[in-house]
């Protein structure tokens, strides 16, 4: 039977789409104001966000949303699952300053975090979006159906092989 991610979506309760909701909002600001995509007083940044910072931000947020709201009200008993969190950080480690990630700064230095990190952090972007995609795909999976239903396979006739006498 072929899937349609938006069933599982049009069946879910005002309660998961409020979790989606504010865990969306709580992810956008958590990772928005801490590596100072969003301007706040509390943090700064060396370098500049880049152009795609925002973007990239805005659909880890929801992605984490849906994501977590596909654990409330399942029926099954099961743990968190981690793909979820691998990518919501390679995300926060794409948006996040160069020279302000402690560890980076630390392996490869000034020069280096600017030379070799930066230039990798859309990689981590796509990489951090992929794995919150498939780890949503994966959760939805059980959840997911579709009402098309294919015409029939018609039989071709057989031709009758006659031998002559």
């Amino acid at each position: 039977m072929p899937t349609c991610p938006l069933t599982a979506f049009a069946s879910w309760t005002a309660r998961r789409w409020l979790v989606a909701a504010g865990t969306a909002l709580a992810t956008f600001l958590r990772l928005g104001l801490s590596t100072a995509v969003i301007p706040n007083p509390v943090f700064g940044r060396s370098v500049a966000p880049t152009d795609w910072a925002m973007e990239v931000l805005i659909a880890t947020s929801v992605l984490t949303g849906l994501l977590t709201a596909t654990y409330v009200a399942t029926g099954r008993e099961e743990g968190l699952d981690k793909k979820g969190t691998v990518g919501a950080l390679l995300s926060y480690f794409a948006i996040g300053c160069p020279v302000c990630n402690k560890l980076v700064l630390i392996a490869l230095g000034t020069t280096g975090a600017l030379q070799f990190f930066a230039p990798i952090q859309p990689y981590l972007a796509v990489a951090g979006l992929g794995v919150l995609t498939w780890a949503l795909m994966v959760r939805l999976r059980g959840e997911m159906t579709c009402s098309i239903s294919l015409p029939p396979v018609e039989d071709e006739p057989k031709e009758e092989t006659t031998t002559g006498s």
